[in-house]
């Protein structure tokens, strides 16, 4: 009866430990599957001070994203777009993303970016930087 009683115990624990397991694996798992693009880096960044105005926007994404459904605005102090430009995939580099700027005047700016992921999800936001006065 004892024997049967400490199998039971250890066919028991066993159980719970290959369940634990699982879960483990299950959560590290799903946590790469709904990841999506993240802005990793900026030029120019976030909250930058400029000397000179910038000639493009460029944004890197940590996963791929697709170009055809890509925008970049960027907008002045009036919430104006400057520039009629598409954003351009840069070649040899799917995770990143260029919009050519036209000279723009001393001031805040807005970007705003949407980029659709390569993993289907859709990644908005913006960030500001200025162009200080000479």
């Amino acid at each position: 009866m004892r024997t049967k009683s400490i199998r039971i115990n250890r066919v028991m624990h066993i159980t719970f430990l290959i369940a634990i397991v699982a879960l483990l694996a299950g959560l590290i798992h799903s946590s790469q599957v709904y990841a999506h693009a993240t802005l990793t880096k900026s030029d120019p960044p976030r909250r930058a001070s400029l000397s000179a105005p910038p000639k493009q926007i460029q944004l890197w994404f940590n996963e791929e994203i697709e170009r055809d459904y890509s925008s970049i605005t960027v907008l002045d102090s009036n919430e104006n777009s400057v520039t009629e430009a598409l954003p351009e995939m840069v070649p040899g580099d799917l995770k990143s993303v260029v919009l050519p700027l036209p000279e723009i005047n001393p001031g805040r700016y807005t970007v705003e970016y949407r980029v659709f992921s390569i993993d289907g999800h859709v990644v908005e936001s913006s960030y500001d930087f200025m162009v200080k006065k000479k």
